[in-house]
């Protein structure tokens, strides 16, 4: 079994599936994926992924406020604490820093992901970690505020291996995406090959990152075994033993998607 670590199934382009989410879950079980976990970026989005997630047995997911949202409505410690106690959520996030596309909120920025690591090590819950030319902050924030023995996922990595070295440290796992696929990415497969495969997870990031070949078109999450192909060849270990490896990953991180 392969886990899509990192979806948002609110998001999905279903034009080609006739509007129906169940087509592109039912795809992507065909192939071999039994679990996914939806991930929430708003408080906006709160219900649509709860409700998911609810409607779906092999669906989990997760809620909280993405770096790039922070305009649109900021949760502090409580409301998060309140959030984490709706069916199916088992993590807070997606969180973090974004100083790629947004400089001007860094500070409210790093506001919202210290309530998140706060209220994460008080809900017993993992943090999913969006970081983007954010590397010193992100991992000072964690290790200021974060909790150790309910620590978190880097998602969608694409930073230095000195960066992924110290999130291990501090007890995190790291997801990569499609883009460990692309052409340009170089450095990041040297990450790859170089990750504990105890702490490695796969992802799509779905809609977003399609991987090669079909990188520029829509993502699903039926694509995360192209992800975990790619990393298994570049590893030189059987695409069964990756899955397997990346499956347990997800629940010892994950204890509530059991």
């Amino acid at each position: 079994m392969l886990v899509d670590s990192h979806c948002h199934l609110d998001r999905l382009k279903l034009d080609k599936f006739d509007g129906d989410l169940d087509a592109v879950l039912e795809l992507a079980r065909s192939r071999g994926v039994g679990k996914f976990l939806c991930v929430g970026i708003s408080l906006e989005n709160v219900d649509r992924v709860v409700d998911i997630a609810g409607r779906h047995e092999d669906v989990v997911c997760s809620v909280g406020v993405h770096p790039l949202d922070v305009d649109s409505g900021l949760a502090d410690v409580d409301k998060l604490l309140e959030l984490a106690q709706k069916p199916k959520v088992v993590a807070l996030g997606e969180t973090g820093l974004d100083y790629y596309y947004s400089t001007d909120t860094k500070e409210i920025q790093q506001q919202s992901f210290t309530a998140h690591l706060q209220a994460a090590g008080r809900a017993q819950l993992p943090v999913i970690v969006h970081t983007r030319d954010a590397r010193e902050d992100t991992i000072e924030l964690i290790r200021e505020h974060g909790s150790p023995e309910h620590a978190g996922v880097l998602h969608c990595f694409t930073e230095s291996w000195e960066m992924a070295k110290a999130a291990l440290d501090l007890n995190y796992y790291i997801s990569l995406s499609g883009i460990v696929t692309f052409k340009n990415a170089g450095e990041l497969r040297d990450v790859a090959q170089k990750l504990p495969l105890d702490r490695l997870l796969v992802e799509t990031d779905s809609p977003y990152l399609a991987p090669v070949p079909y990188r520029g078109k829509p993502n699903i999450p039926a694509y995360v075994r192209e992800v975990a192909e790619f990393i298994a060849e570049l590893r030189g270990i059987p695409y069964e033993q990756l899955a397997e490896i990346t499956t347990e990953n997800f629940h010892r991180l994950f204890k509530r998607a059991a």
